[in-house]
């Protein structure tokens, strides 16, 4: 208790999950501005995720944007496009509270990211001096690497058949916080694009379930915001963390909806 009272350097998101509440996220892909930090804090989102893998988002506004998000309490993840590790860094470096891995499929994978976020002992990652996440205090260089790497977070995406396999093995990798299955790409990768209340994608959720509840791990929910009713199910299953929507399709739907008013 004494140690969580000392902490610098809080993430609010890894400390509903720690506890077992549900974290919602929406994830950005279009909007560059610090603006939507604070649509994201108005309509209550715990966190933010924002997609460098489906994007053209430059380094600079993911930076700003994730600052923005700290200031404010809401946790800023960004995902990238692959498994970099100077790219991991330089994003880590610009504010970010953690990284999302698309299609993780092994153990060793999952370590090549950890080691990319972390410092020594458990990564390689290289300390940068004062980090904007502290509001560029000047610590010592010890304490600077135990408030970041503390805070930080690690998700792993599972969205192919060898991910699935994988599964237990990369939930039991010290440092990784949260198995995503990422239900559009995983059910393409299963042959059976779109159908997400599936069988196969429904086992697909219960095997990943499993294996983080082995491992003391957070189950997270990807692809499945125009269903509401199977998030439920899944939180009710166990899951804790919900990858809700981006502003784009955010954007088009309350865009559609106004127009049809007038007609």
């Amino acid at each position: 208790m004494n140690n969580e009272a000392t902490r610098l350097l809080r993430n609010p998101a890894k400390e509903k999950l720690s506890r077992g509440e549900p974290v919602f996220s929406m994830t950005i892909r279009l909007v560059r501005t610090v603006d939507i930090a604070s649509i994201a804090y108005t309509a209550g989102f715990d966190s933010v995720y924002i997609d460098m893998e489906h994007s053209s988002f430059p380094l600079e506004a993911a930076g700003q944007i994730c600052m923005a998000c700290n200031h404010l309490g809401v946790t800023p993840l960004v995902r990238v496009p692959g498994l970099d590790p100077s790219f991991i860094a330089r994003v880590m470096d610009a504010g970010a509270m953690g990284i999302i891995v698309p299609d993780v499929q092994s153990a060793d994978e999952a370590r090549t990211v950890v080691r990319a976020v972390k410092h020594a002992p458990l990564g390689e990652r290289s300390l940068a001096g004062a980090p904007p996440q502290l509001h560029y205090r000047a610590l010592p260089a010890d304490q600077t690497a135990r408030e970041l790497d503390q805070a930080s977070m690690v998700v792993a995406m599972i969205e192919s058949q060898d991910g699935l396999n994988a599964a237990d093995a990369i939930a039991a990798v010290d440092g990784v916080d949260i198995l995503l299955v990422g239900a559009n790409d995983l059910s393409g990768d299963l042959g059976i694009a779109g159908q997400m209340d599936h069988p196969q994608v429904h086992e697909a959720f219960l095997h990943v379930i499993d294996a983080c509840r082995a491992h003391g791990k957070v189950v997270g929910i990807g692809g499945l915001g125009g269903r509401p009713d199977l998030i439920r199910q899944y939180l009710e299953l166990g899951a804790g963390y919900v990858s809700t929507g981006n502003d784009v399709s955010f954007l088009s739907a309350a865009a559609a909806q106004k127009r049809q008013q007038f007609n």
